[in-house]
């Protein structure tokens, strides 16, 4: 079953609203973005969060000893790196790290096989030139589906909103789809409408596909 990633969280409405509707992990940015928190802020949002909820947080080529505090001081599950991180960095975050790729061509998908092994998973987004991601823009699907073929399990970014990610869903069949700016009133907050279309779209796609499970069995 494909699991939901709510990116970008910066107040608790936000947060328990996501949790509310499904969200199975919220993603909390700690670089440069108009959806930037601070790590005070965000452990003030996660210690009110329902159990069983998987926190995140989104670093851009930081220190390691820097997130690895950040982690400490709020208390996240695991670590998204968008930057230039090594596979040596990421195995040294291991068992908390997914790293993010920028996905352009043919290329890239053969850049990730240098992770196996260092991560938990592996994240895909969109290129655009000096944007670590927040694009807004989908990606060619199909590399997506190659990148499986890693082994590494895939969390499906760039461009997600309610009106596409059942086929997105559909074509990728994702571990995690990580959803941000497809489903924001503005920079920083979440559209309660939006949400609500995204959570009840990928609903759907998980009582049909219990229903194709069940019929083969």
């Amino acid at each position: 079953m494909t699991r939901v990633k709510i990116c970008g969280i910066t107040n608790l409405e936000d947060a328990l609203l996501a949790t509310e509707m499904g969200a199975d992990a919220i993603g909390f940015i700690f670089t440069e973005s108009p959806r930037r928190i601070t790590p005070i802020k965000a452990k003030a949002i996660i210690h009110n969060l329902p159990p069983l909820v998987k926190t995140v947080g989104v670093f851009v080529n930081e220190e390691p000893a820097r997130i690895k505090e950040i982690k400490s001081v709020c208390g996240l599950d695991l670590i998204q790196l968008h930057g230039d991180e090594s596979p040596e960095i990421c195995r040294d975050l291991m068992p908390y790290s997914i790293k993010a790729f920028r996905i352009q061509n043919q290329r890239d998908i053969k850049n990730i096989k240098r992770y196996q092994g260092a991560v938990r998973a592996i994240l895909l987004d969109t290129f655009q030139k000096g944007k670590a991601g927040g694009t807004g823009k989908t990606f060619d699907w199909s590399l997506a589906v190659k990148a499986k073929e890693t082994g590494i399990p895939v969390i499906l970014a760039g461009g997600l909103g309610p009106d596409n990610i059942r086929e997105a869903i559909t074509i990728v069949h994702p571990y995690a789809v990580d959803v941000n700016s497809g489903i924001e009133e503005r920079p920083g907050k979440k559209d309660p409408v939006l949400m609500e279309r995204l959570m009840k779209k990928i609903a759907e796609y998980r009582i049909q596909e219990s229903e194709v499970r069940r019929k083969e069995k």
